[in-house]
């Protein structure tokens, strides 16, 4: 099959992100490769385009470049986009080609980003097929990239042969050419590497239970790259996930047995499956919350306190439109904001705390990500009194947030200290709480 042409759409944050759309099946796949898998050289080499075919003669394959690799527009070296952002990359594409629901296919590290998706929007996803995927890359990471800096270690080699030996053992020197080629055009060393050193810090732990689409994860017995432990993770993790094990020591799922892979993805795509209730997502929580209210309403009188608490529910509704977050409740002197990612939602809080400064007041925030129950417009669930339980151990100007809000961040830039273990009313075990530094 000739290469489609490559086409591009803009995210809600005006970058270009570059698509193809090939085949036209019963059912939509977006497929999500790893961080360097530029759309337009996959078709280059013949077996990786055998693969795609296969995909696209049962659907309509839909592949892009997520923002900072490939063809699509670059960003920042020091602003490594985040989760939550590449997963808008997905939808900013289903968007563009009309795709309402769509199986998300996520091959090797791009498995991250999938599951993420399939936990934040399940009204998108029709099913998830994971292979070759790591739940906690840096278990992962850390067998490649040893010694004192790993970073550097992996910088070093980054598009160099002895990437393809450790993915492809046993390949030719043409495709090792090839496939360096293909890794360096999808990044740079550096972009490369902090991708790296942010996908050590992520763990999908408390993501996972959370997926509600039929999923399959597959995995190769001896897959020299991402064991095969990590593929049993996952599976054991999503409920009611399918699991296959295939046999095969290559980590590139368009080698090897390709065909019996295709085989399993087809037959659980094409099978039939009964969409579940969308009554479960993935939501990062925000509690806002005035402190020391009744004193200041003391001190400046009721209307100007009035005044003061509209102008402060403006610039907490304008923060929360910037970043893209939805004001669930209001809780007295605060407010309940749900966001579909942790980075927004932690500079949406810092906003909301400048902005009372600025008015003479002070705010305390608190943060989680968990599941939470859909009840019309409002959310329910543990991961809401997670949230609400953070914000009342938060001080004066202080945002608070739970270490799996900072698991999921991870490459964003953002700074914490540690505030050590607490135990939350009414929520079982102890909760490591951190601060999110200025």
């Amino acid at each position: 099959m000739n290469a489609p042409e490559t086409l591009y759409t803009r995210t809600g944050d005006g970058l270009h992100i570059a698509y193809q759309v090939v085949g036209s099946g019963p059912i939509d796949i977006v497929y999500v490769p790893n961080w360097a898998s530029p759309v337009d050289l996959m078709w280059e080499e013949h077996r990786y385009a055998h693969f795609l075919s296969c995909l696209a003669s049962f659907s309509r394959l839909i592949l892009f470049d997520k923002r900072g690799s490939g063809a699509s527009d670059p960003v920042p070296l020091g602003a490594l986009p985040t989760l939550e952002e590449w997963s808008d990359d997905i939808r900013a594409v289903m968007d563009t080609v009309g795709s309402e629901r769509a199986a998300i296919l996520g091959v090797t590290g791009g498995s991250i980003m999938a599951a993420i998706f399939a936990a934040v929007h399940p009204e998108r996803t029709a099913a998830l097929v994971l292979v070759g995927g790591a739940a906690q890359p840096g278990r992962v990471w850390a067998k490649f990239a040893g010694g004192e800096n790993p970073a550097a270690s992996f910088e070093a080699n980054w598009g160099r042969a002895t990437l393809a030996d450790i993915m492809a053992p046993g390949e030719d020197a043409a495709f090792a050419t090839w496939f360096v080629r293909f890794c360096r055009l999808g990044n740079p060393p550096k972009p490369a590497t902090a991708v790296f050193a942010a996908q050590r810090q992520t763990d999908l732990g408390a993501v996972l239970p959370i997926i509600t689409a039929p999923t399959l994860v597959v995995h190769r017995t001896d897959d020299p790259f991402i064991p095969v432990e990590q593929g049993r993770y996952l599976a054991a993790q999503i409920p009611g996930a399918r699991y296959v094990e295939l046999p095969g020591r290559t980590h590139l799922p368009f080698l090897g047995d390709a065909d019996a892979l295709l085989r399993e993805i087809e037959t659980f795509l094409t099978g039939s499956h009964t969409p579940a209730d969308v009554d479960r997502v993935l939501r990062t929580i925000l509690f806002t919350d005035i402190v020391n209210s009744t004193a200041r309403l003391a001190e400046v009188g009721d209307r100007r306190w009035r005044e003061l608490l509209d102008a402060h529910d403006t610039a907490v509704r304008r923060a929360v439109e910037q970043f893209r977050g939805t004001v669930v409740n209001t809780t007295g002197d605060g407010f309940l904001v749900a966001f579909d990612g942790p980075a927004r939602a932690i500079r949406c809080a810092a906003a909301i705390v400048s902005s009372a400064r600025s008015l003479g007041m002070e705010v305390r925030a608190g943060l989680h990500t968990g599941e939470c129950e859909v009840r019309g417009d409002d959310l329910a669930g543990i991961a809401v009194h997670i949230g609400a339980r953070i914000g009342a151990l938060a001080g004066a100007g202080e945002v608070l947030v739970t270490s799996t809000v900072r698991d999921l961040v991870a490459g964003s830039g953002i700074a914490f200290a540690d505030r050590g273990q607490h135990e939350l009313k009414g929520v079982p075990g102890t909760w490591q709480v951190l601060a999110v530094e200025a």
